[in-house]
């Protein structure tokens, strides 16, 4: 599959599983594609910030992996968003230390800690981990070191994930 296109089937199964998801709370944090031919795995990772209405516990259930993985599968099969013939559909919660991709997700884990790699060093490095302090007007505040806080703006970022600490 060209890179192009592949993109191109991600956006769609985004759209798709953004709409499917809303509906039950369910956020859609990143769909991939990977491989080729008949070993095609379509991955979407999901989470939840609210537990569900039968659950007073917030993240992902195995139920929530099941209505994606019914609901979206129905909807690309009947649209036949995935071109070729066979693919499997993998749903799964990200994990603790889950990516940081949207701007909302900055806002929503204020307060955590996260690693960082930016596009551009700032103080001679591109990689940073800290806590996150703060989210506002598109500036990411990284407190680094106790007392010590780095600012970037949001379009910097080349990748950023939540650090578990053990």
């Amino acid at each position: 599959m060209a890179e192009r296109n592949r993109e191109a089937v991600t956006a769609k199964v985004m759209e798709i599983a953004e709409r499917v998801g809303a509906r039950e709370g369910i956020e859609i944090v990143d769909v991939q594609m990977l491989g080729g031919g008949g070993a095609r795995v379509l991955r979407i990772f999901i989470d939840r910030s609210t537990p569900p209405s039968d659950s007073a516990i917030p993240g992902v259930t195995h139920g929530d992996c099941e209505y994606i993985s019914e609901n979206v599968g129905t909807i690309l099969d009947m649209e036949d968003v995935i071109p070729g013939q066979r693919y499997t559909l993998e749903v799964s919660s990200p994990g603790v230390e889950r990516k940081l991709t949207k701007p909302r997700d900055f806002e929503r884990f204020v307060g955590q800690k996260i690693k960082v790699a930016l596009r551009e060093p700032v103080e001679n490095s591109r990689h940073w981990s800290g806590t996150l302090s703060s989210f506002t007007e598109g500036i990411i505040a990284l407190e680094h070191s106790p007392g010590r806080t780095l600012r970037f703006p949001y379009d910097q970022v080349e990748k950023a994930n939540l650090k578990f600490e053990w």
